[in-house]
């Protein structure tokens, strides 16, 4: 009875490549979710609900969704489908995450969904072995998260002033 139980588990994992390959893939994996992990750590320490997790869960979901059909080894045009098809439907989960703010009349959370969805691309590229190309997405993308917040809030803070000062200025001409 066990031997049974046995030789169906040792199928099921029986399509996993060498001690080489399964590395390669792990190491893909783990790039996905720690270099995810970075910008999910950003997005969550500027305060938003898609943190950690979620950014993780997303780049492991698309390294998985192209790791795959990689490993049944797809023709290149095929693989583009996937990653048409990754691409497309990160945008549903991004699109969940941006709320109009009807009572302000504002759009809020476009950032974090541009964010889910670079993330998703992180994912595929480390997916499909191109580590180098997810960690240069990964770094660009902290700068315009981190670095661009404090030129965005610079702007704001001047373009604030200029009202006030202008506002000021229509007073005294009434």
């Amino acid at each position: 009875m066990m031997a049974a139980w046995w030789q169906g588990v040792a199928q099921d994992f029986s399509n996993l490549p060498g001690a080489g390959q399964v590395l390669s893939i792990l190491v893909r994996l783990l790039a996905a979710a720690l270099l995810a992990g970075l910008l999910g750590a950003e997005r969550r320490l500027a305060g938003k609900e898609a943190g950690l997790r979620t950014h993780m869960l997303v780049a492991l979901g698309a390294a998985l969704l192209i790791l795959i059909p990689q490993q049944m080894h797809m023709p290149p045009e095929d693989l583009g489908r996937v990653i048409q098809g990754v691409a497309v439907g990160i945008g549903f989960l991004g699109a969940g995450t941006i709320l109009k703010l009807s009572s302000q009349e504002r759009v809020q959370g476009l950032t974090t969904s541009a964010g889910i969805w670079l993330t998703a691309a992180v994912g595929l590229a480390a997916g499909m072995g191109r580590l180098g190309f997810a960690a240069l997405g990964t770094i660009l993308a902290l700068v315009i998260l981190a670095v661009l917040r404090r030129v965005e809030s610079w702007l704001g803070n001047r373009q604030d002033r200029h009202k006030a000062e202008k506002s000021g200025q229509d007073q005294l001409r009434v």
